[in-house]
């Protein structure tokens, strides 16, 4: 035993350890690359049900075949909702039949990429099924993880105790989310550190002998079990993990440190899951964890500039993640996590177990939960964000640098503060034009990009959605333009100088009050034609926001550049009224059709000499009604870009659209994904962002 324990306290076992977890992850993450077991033409597939979500019409499983694979089932009809609920069971098996798709990249650039996030989960095909059969029995842990997320759906308040009793984020509305993450607070929303620290004084106050080895066994069993109610997600295994060995160390007096506990942590989980080093969840919990052991010594004062200092430590050391990832920072963080911790830390998170457990203070958890919101709205209303583009990764682990040796001279912090500076600047010293053909699915958005920074959208995209019953509604608000003000934070644009709609169809304008709500646009310029009910419903949003807007216009001015607006006649329907767009950006001819049709295309032709268009955007996603062979033969596009979702409903492009264009080089959104032109001078680069 003492000659265990003098191996166990030799300083080259962790560094041993640290460098075979660092080869183990290089080779398993890199070095292999990982392949399905399946072809995907399979038809039918079983498997035992891992986890299950129902959100409206949408059941969606994980399921453990011959590896794991997620599913995606509609629900015909309320009573299959009620018989589904009824059945399904985690550790039930599960029979069914429909077809595998392969999960696509991110098709707009620096935004989320789905297919690379479940590739780290070793997730590699979606099984979309027709039919569904559930059978067998589960076991008792199973039986027991089923009945409390069955018991959390039905209980009221089921967003906030799915989320932080079983870490589950099904049911939390996307608005509700999007408010915590810019305030710098959706980290107390996920279960961590804080929440097992909570659970363990509770544990501790009914073990009084904590540091008893029958106490320690027995906390340490029940939160492995709470880590295994919450999936075993990375910020709860740190937790749960650190505890177990740092009770080890004291019990066994082997005198490691705090932040030698941890990497040997990070090494264990890396070693069960090497992939984890790519999770945002294990990112952001131990940088943040490390940086406040690390500064400890220096976590002193009353519990008020404790807490202080505990504050701008998570944020120093998130920081570099924010910038890389979210591309923004919310100067206010500090302030309000100030109050957002303790109040959901010691007040709501015990609450909503209480609620878990007791449903008759459901009450009072719904008073705190107002208070929260209410809270939550009001200083999003008055922070101060800063965008950030995105910095180079190598830039990141230099911060990383830096935020460790500045304990020994603070003035380092200053390269952090430059560094920063610099990525904010730099896009207004770019001389550049771009021009982005955003992949929307089935809809228009094109950005325009000047020197000074100077930011045009044309179009803003939107999902068409259909009337559905009560219980077919997600509690998930998808909107198509959080991935566009995603992007346009990522290359350094702050603001629209104006957001243009070509006409009032949803698929052009769905998403304009999302993004007037959510990132400033200075002015908005509708087309000819009277306005229709979605344009009167925008102008409302601009109203009360006080955005200018004007109905029409003839020419744009950007500094040097000038848009021209060759469509001013009211053909009497919204997709002849579209706003036909000209512009020449260094001597390269661009042209934007909007939805209008042939009768546009000929008096167009008429009016105007729109010869040898070197970018066309193709009228009306390649539909028959636009693009004739006269307007092609007559514009002559040199490239031709065609906005279009993927196996859309209607068909498009139509093949004949397609022969016209023949003779230029085509792009579309549903096969490339974005498409950007660079102009430098007189160079013209194209870059595009494929699925």
């Amino acid at each position: 035993m003492k000659r265990l324990k003098i191996i166990l306290q030799c300083n080259k076992l962790l560094i041993i350890l640290a460098i075979i977890t660092i080869i183990y992850i290089i080779v398993s993450t890199i070095i292999i690359n990982y392949k399905s077991v399946y072809n995907g033409n399979e038809n039918n597939i079983s498997g035992k049900i891992l986890s299950y979500k129902i959100n409206g019409d949408k059941l969606s499983i994980n399921i453990l075949a011959k590896e794991e694979v997620i599913i995606n089932y509609y629900i015909n009809s309320e009573q299959e909702l009620e018989k589904l609920k009824e059945d399904i069971a985690i550790g039930k098996n599960v029979y069914l039949k429909g077809s595998f798709s392969k999960p696509k990249n991110n098709t707009i650039p620096n935004t989320f990429n789905y297919k690379k996030y479940l590739y780290n989960n070793k997730i590699y095909y979606i099984f979309n099924a027709d039919m569904i059969t559930i059978y067998g029995n589960n076991n008792i842990l199973e039986k027991v993880k089923d009945y409390l997320i069955k018991r959390a759906y039905n209980l009221e308040n089921s967003d906030y105790i799915l989320l932080l009793v079983l870490g589950d984020k099904a049911l939390i509305s996307s608005d509700e989310y999007n408010l915590y993450q810019s305030n710098g607070t959706s980290h107390l929303l996920a279960i961590s550190g804080t929440h097992i620290a909570v659970i363990l004084l509770a544990l501790n106050f009914l073990f009084r002998k904590n540091n008893d080895l029958k106490s320690i066994i027995i906390i340490s069993l029940i939160l492995l079990f709470f880590a295994y109610l919450t999936n075993n997600t990375i910020s709860v295994s740190r937790a749960v993990y650190f505890y177990i060995l740092n009770s080890i160390n004291k019990k066994f007096n082997l005198k490691y440190s705090s932040i030698q506990i941890l990497l040997i942590t990070a090494c264990i989980i890396t070693i069960i899951n090497p992939f984890a080093i790519y999770d945002l969840g294990f990112l952001y919990s131990f940088s943040v964890c490390l940086g406040i052991l690390y500064y400890k010594d220096l976590l002193k004062g009353n519990k008020f500039i404790a807490l202080l200092k505990v504050s701008t430590i998570a944020f120093l050391f998130s920081l570099p993640i924010n910038c890389y990832i979210n591309h923004e920072i919310n100067l206010l963080s500090i302030i309000i996590n100030l109050i957002f911790v303790p109040l959901i830390s010691y007040l709501v998170f015990p609450l909503a177990i209480l609620s878990f457990i007791f449903p008759f203070i459901n009450p009072i958890l719904n008073i705190f939960l107002k208070i929260t919101n209410f809270l939550n709205i009001f200083f999003n209303k008055i922070s101060i964000f800063i965008t950030i583009p995105k910095i180079p990764i190598i830039l990141i682990i230099i911060m990383y640098i830096i935020l460790l040796l500045m304990k020994h001279n603070k003035k380092l912090i200053l390269i952090n503060i430059l560094i920063i500076i610099f990525f904010i600047i730099k896009p207004y010293f770019n001389t550049n034009n771009y021009v982005y053909y955003l992949d929307v699915g089935q809809g228009d958005s094109i950005l325009l990009v000047f020197p000074k920074n100077k930011a045009i959208l044309i179009d803003t995209g939107g999902k068409i959605t259909y009337q559905k019953e009560e219980w077919q509604k997600s509690s998930k608000d998808y909107n198509i333009s959080d991935n566009t003000i995603k992007f346009l934070k990522s290359i350094g644009i702050r603001k629209l100088d104006y957001l243009i709609l070509t006409h009032g169809d949803y698929d052009h304008m769905g998403e304009a009050i999302n993004l007037v709500e959510n990132f400033k646009v200075e002015k908005v310029i509708f087309n000819c034609g009277p306005y229709n009910d979605l344009e009167n419903e925008l102008i409302k949003v601009l109203d009360k926001k006080k955005i200018s807007y004007y109905l029409y216009i003839k020419e744009l001015n950007i500094d040097d550049n000038k848009l021209y607006f060759l469509n001013n006649k009211d053909y009497g329907n919204e997709n002849d009224n579209s706003s036909v767009i000209y512009t020449e950006l260094n001597n390269h001819k661009f042209l934007f059709m909007g939805d209008a049709g042939v009768d546009v295309e000929e008096d167009l032709i008429d009016k105007y000499n729109l010869q040898d268009i070197d970018v066309l955007k193709v009228g009306h996603h390649g539909s028959k009604t636009s693009s004739s062979k006269n307007f092609i033969n007559e514009v002559n596009p040199k490239y031709s870009i065609i906005s279009v979702g993927k196996n859309n409903r209607y068909g498009h492009p139509n093949e004949n659209v397609l022969d016209n264009l023949e003779d230029s080089k085509i792009y579309r959104t549903d096969q490339d994904g974005s498409i950007m032109f660079k102009i430098n001078k007189d160079k013209l680069k194209i870059k595009t962002c494929a699925p």
